[in-house]
């Protein structure tokens, strides 16, 4: 059924605006809409497969009614009575109510699109593989070849599903149980710890050698290992009670020094400061090497040299010294360095695409005496530039040991031919990279599935939709993945999974999109529009307005003194000057009314009309290049569309943020998975969901703007983003393509232009 009735108004699907659909789809949900035949609630499907029609969720109504409709409705659509009471005739206009002239604009009926198919450009042809073992585990020809070549130099490319980690533990036991290298001599570095256990539990599982034998063999992480070396040479030193785990010690640390320098703090991004801190220290960058780029650069600068001497006035140290210092000891104590060329004659690097100048030095240094080096990596997964990464140490290997070989691991196990061969074409466009190809292992009758939602909430029902069909079916929860580029991408799916009720989980420690601070800003002057007492409101109020945090203590003496609310008592606070004073008289008491306007309405007057904007330019961008406060801004916007009333939406983003806080503390992982693409490196799922690629998200609209000033490294990373993202995928392969991001026209990423011709 094309047509159902919502509060005695018909509403037909031919001639609904498309940015209504989810209004309607949640007004579904509410039993508020009403099937013309009967009278009885019905659902409204949103999915990926089909196009949107009215249903009752019980199959022998749904019969009935679907019949009786068309015999009532057979071949046109039902005439559609809008409501009165939103029109009104002016000077011969019929214009809505409550809008001016300027802002009327006919609402777009914009089509359902079928999802497109994406075929692979090249032909399935298996690959013929030479069958054998080593140390009882099967291998393909490359992977042999990787595994017992151990003298000099090595280049393992491992594409993405090409048996990297059965490489690296096959290698391990050849060298320790035929070639009868003694595990001593052995350091198997890997990225994380995760991957550190799971490297040694399959070295159990396989090898027929005595656990002592095998823990003999090092195996870590470049911080375990070399905090390790420290750790021996200066225990008093290096005591980890000295050591600054969490980013909120070292933001302590800036703090203070940002009240030493007269810097203000208020609002400053010490997080993005941390992060450009650990760069240049990563990067090798002494203070002489560091060039700001502009005011913010320099004021991290300044703040990175406090925070360094503020470390060593007390005798602490955060993780990226570990490295430092231990590669200064090294380089600066030749007996030492000598001591540990002697006891390690091999080296194993897992994800070498990842390594940073710090830690290419280090390896660098303890190899140099036998030249067996061995990294395993693939240039197209580098993703991790922004903490340092170069995939200049793959790229340039041949350069730096010209005696060195490279391997190609050619064959991936784990994605379908389809999926393999679209990410060989949206990957094949990097220019600086080296020229290889997957080829996938097998073949099945699904294809990679670009589907076109109107916007992010739209976008949110379909796959939901789309999962529910699957689950039906037999699919397990765990079987599926959802990723995004950034957080706030996930913000619409999160609530639309706190919505149903399938399991799912997301990365530990991430936050709630309203809990971020331009959020928490605007959302103050809805608050108090409907509590003019709400102290933590007035809190945030007093910061968007440019007024000193000092004022908070005044306003609620004030409050007290007049007898009034704390929105009242800022018109009674001494000593502004007076352009805020003018503007809190025209401010103020427009707070009070917006409780009375539509959310995306009041959220509109906020920004031109109370401010807003002159707090956005001020603070919504400072320091931070990847997220902009107006993104924040639109991005509620979006989710504002959604309600009618302030009460209710306040309600929304309560129950969504106490939801999303009550999560951080599970550490159940079971369910389907929602991660940023970063996140997802490593995994793999039978379904992949991949979330906004439009120019803007995918590639992110700061990699777009570095291209504009011809720097096109951050666009060649985006692309390796969404190609690791697509190389998640075992069988099934979603990309999402809205019509709309952020309220605005979006485009298809030109990373899939060609394959959606």
């Amino acid at each position: 059924m094309n047509s159902a009735k919502l509060k005695d108004i018909t509403i037909s699907l031919l001639q609904l605006p498309r940015e209504d659909y989810q209004r309607i789809y949640e007004s579904c949900l509410k039993e508020e809409v009403i099937c013309l035949c009967c009278g009885q609630p019905v659902r409204f499907y949103l999915g990926i497969s089909k196009s949107p029609y009215f249903y009752h969720s019980n199959q022998k109504r749904n019969e009935t009614c679907q019949q009786q409709f068309q015999q009532d409705y057979p071949d046109k659509p039902v005439q559609v009575k809008e409501p009165e009471l939103l029109y009104e005739e002016k000077n011969g206009f019929r214009i809505p109510k409550s809008r001016s002239v300027a802002t009327v604009e006919k609402p777009q009926v914009m089509e359902w699109r079928q999802p497109k198919y994406i075929k692979g450009r090249t032909p399935f042809t298996l690959k013929v593989k030479t069958p054998s073992s080593i140390v009882g585990i099967p291998l393909d020809i490359e992977q042999k070849e990787a595994v017992t070549t151990i003298e000099g130099p090595l280049l393992i490319l491992a594409g993405a599903g090409s048996g990297k980690t059965r490489v690296l533990t096959t290698r391990a036991l050849y060298m320790i149980e035929e070639k009868k290298i003694q595990p001593t001599s052995i350091m198997l570095v890997t990225f994380t710890a995760k991957a550190a256990r799971e490297m040694h539990e399959r070295l159990a599982a396989s090898s027929s050698l005595h656990v002592g034998q095998l823990n003999q063999l090092v195996i870590g992480t470049f911080h375990s290992i070399f905090y390790k070396i420290l750790l021996h040479h200066n225990r008093d030193k290096w005591n980890g009670q000295n050591l600054l785990k969490w980013d909120w010690q070292k933001e302590v640390y800036l703090k203070n020094s940002c009240r030493e320098l007269g810097i203000e703090e208020k609002d400053f991004p010490f997080d993005q400061a941390i992060q450009q801190i650990g760069f240049w220290k990563n990067t090798m960058k002494s203070v002489n090497d560091i060039h700001p780029a502009d005011e913010w650069e320099q004021t991290a600068l300044t703040l990175y040299l406090a925070y360094e001497d503020q470390k060593l006035q007390r005798g602490q140290f955060d993780f990226d010294d570990m490295l430092v210092h231990c590669y200064q000891l090294l380089k600066e104590n030749p007996d030492i360095l000598k001591a540990y060329q002697n006891r390690f004659q091999y080296f194993l690097i897992d994800e070498f695409q990842d390594i940073n100048p710090i830690q290419y030095k280090l390896i660098q240094l303890l190899s140099n005496h036998t030249k067996n080096l061995c990294g395993v990596g693939d240039d197209d997964q580098t993703i991790y530039c922004f903490r340092g990464s170069e995939p200049s140490f793959i790229l340039d290997f041949k350069q730096e040991y010209p005696d060195s070989k490279v391997i190609h691991l050619s064959s991936n196990y784990r994605s379908d031919h389809e999926i393999v061969s679209t990410a060989n074409d949206v990957i094949s466009k990097n220019k600086h990279r080296l020229s290889k190809s997957m080829i996938a292992q097998y073949q099945s009758e699904q294809s990679p599935v670009t589907f076109f939602p109107y916007d992010e909430e739209e976008e949110a029902t379909m796959i939901l939709q789309d999962m529910k069909e699957k689950i039906e079916e037999g699919a397990a929860p765990d079987e599926f993945a959802i990723l995004y580029r950034t957080h706030t991408g996930g913000r619409a799916v999160f609530e639309r999974f706190v919505q149903s009720s399938i399991p799912f989980t997301i990365e530990n420690g991430q936050s709630s999109f309203y809990e971020r601070k331009m959020v928490r800003s605007v959302l103050s002057y809805l608050r108090l529009s409907m509590n003019a007492d709400d102290s933590t409101a007035i809190t945030e109020l007093i910061r968007a307005l440019f007024l000193k945090q000092s004022v908070v203590n005044d306003v609620k003496a004030l409050s007290i003194l007049h007898d009034c609310s704390l929105v009242e008592a800022l018109l009674h606070v001494n000593g502004l000057p007076n352009f805020q004073k003018s503007k809190l008289k025209k401010i103020i008491p427009r707070i009070s009314s917006l409780k009375n306007e539509k959310p995306v309405t009041a959220l509109t007057m906020i920004e031109k009309e109370l401010g807003f904007t002159d707090y956005l330019k001020k603070q919504g961008n400072e320091g931070n290049t990847m997220e902009k406060g107006s993104d924040d801004l639109n991005d509620l916007k979006v989710v504002a569309k959604k309600f009618l009333t302030i009460p209710d939406f306040l309600q929304h983003i309560n129950h969504m943020t106490v939801t999303q806080q009550a999560l951080k503390g599970n550490k159940d992982n079971s369910g389907v998975q929602l991660m940023t693409i970063h996140r997802s490196k490593g995994l793999e799922f039978k379904y992949v969901y991949v979330l906004g690629v439009v120019d803007g998200a995918l590639p992110h609209d700061f990699a777009l703007e570095s291209a504009r000033k011809e720097k096109y490294e951050f666009l060649e990373e985006e692309r390796r983003l969404l190609y690791v993202a697509m190389t998640r995928a075992k069988e099934h392969l979603y990309l999402s393509v809205p019509s709309y991001r952020r309220g605005r026209k979006a485009a298809p990423s030109r990373f899939i232009k060609g394959l959606l011709k």
